[in-house]
Parts: structure tokens; C-alpha cells; sequence
């Protein structure tokens, strides 16, 4: 059973994402047009679960599975779109992951989306503290309910998305 932990901001998720995106890049080459440090190991001072969100833009989704047996040589599981049309998926670490990589085409929605939150957070330090208070709170109650914890924190993710919309 996956234990769901918020723990304080680690300066070294950065150096893992850096660590992380070389290897995306030796495997997936000319095919990636950008990649990005995304979800709230992003966020300098945010609590946050220590995975490494990772959002990769390519050139042609429909030939991302053509490196599936790469990703797995570098631990991660491929999970397709995992509920989102025009993504790929991947996991590392099993239970106790320590990287998630989304990769979608240009210009798919969800790029702009997880980059506007991302941004959004970086620059209303009070908000991003207010999430990470969420995050905390929610860890505690559903600490072995990962569904409960994403849903308890929906609203708020939906309340930012809007906001970020606007700036």
C-alpha cells in the first residue's frame, strides 16, 4: 500500500530533475522539443510528495512508445495515457516513486496548464504556502488513500488554474 508523505522543500530536487532530464534527453533525442520541471518539487520553498514531476513536449506522441523498452532499462514503468488522451506516461520507483514524466505534442493543453500553475506558485509565495498547508493537512487524513488526498486537493488545484488563467 503507497504511503502518501508531504515532507518540507528540498533544494536537491532540483539537482535530481537535472539528473533526470540528460537521461530523457539521451534516449529520447530529437524527438523532444522541450522539457520542464513541473509539479511542486518545482516550486522552491513548497512542501511537497519528494516526486519529480517531469513534463516533456515532442515532436510526434504516436512514436513515444517506440522508446518504451529504454524508459524501462532506467526503471520506469510505461503507463500509455493513464487517463489523459495525448499523454505518455511513466513511472520510476515502484511504491515509493521518485519520478513521474508526462510527456504530450506541442501544444496540448496540459503543457500550458501545469506550466501556468507552476509559474503561478513561484510567484504568490502566500498561495503556494496555503497549498502546501493543504497538502500537509490531506497527507495526514488520507495518508494511505492517494484517490482521497488528489481529490481533497481539486478545488484548490481548479482555484489556481483560473487565477493563472488571468495574470
Amino acid at each position: 500500500m503507497r504511503e502518501i508523505k508531504v515532507v518540507p522543500y528540498k533544494t536537491e530536487w532540483q539537482n535530481q530533475y537535472e539528473i533526470e532530464k540528460r537521461l530523457l534527453e539521451a534516449i529520447f533525442g530529437a524527438e523532444i522539443l522541450s522539457i520542464h520541471h513541473i509539479g511542486s518539487t518545482s516550486v522552491p520553498g513548497l512542501a511537497a510528495k519528494p516526486i519529480i514531476d517531469i513534463l516533456v513536449e515532442v515532436k510526434q506522441i504516436s512514436l513515444i512508445h517506440t522508446y518504451n523498452n529504454e524508459m524501462v532499462k532506467m526503471g520506469y514503468e510505461c503507463k500509455g495515457e493513464n487517463g489523459i488522451e495525448g499523454r505518455r506516461y511513466f513511472q520510476k520507483g515502484g511504491e515509493d516513486r521518485t519520478h513521474h514524466v508526462h510527456m504530450y505534442e506541442q501544444d496540448h493543453s496540459e503543457v500550458g496548464r501545469h506550466l501556468r500553475f507552476r509559474d503561478y506558485l513561484r510567484k504568490h509565495p502566500d498561495e503556494a504556502w496555503e497549498y502546501a498547508c493543504l497538502k500537509q493537512e490531506l497527507a495526514k487524513k488520507y495518508q494511505y488513500s492517494p484517490a482521497e488526498y488528489v481529490g481533497g486537493k481539486t478545488s484548490f488545484i481548479q482555484m489556481i488554474d483560473q487565477k493563472a488563467l488571468r495574470k
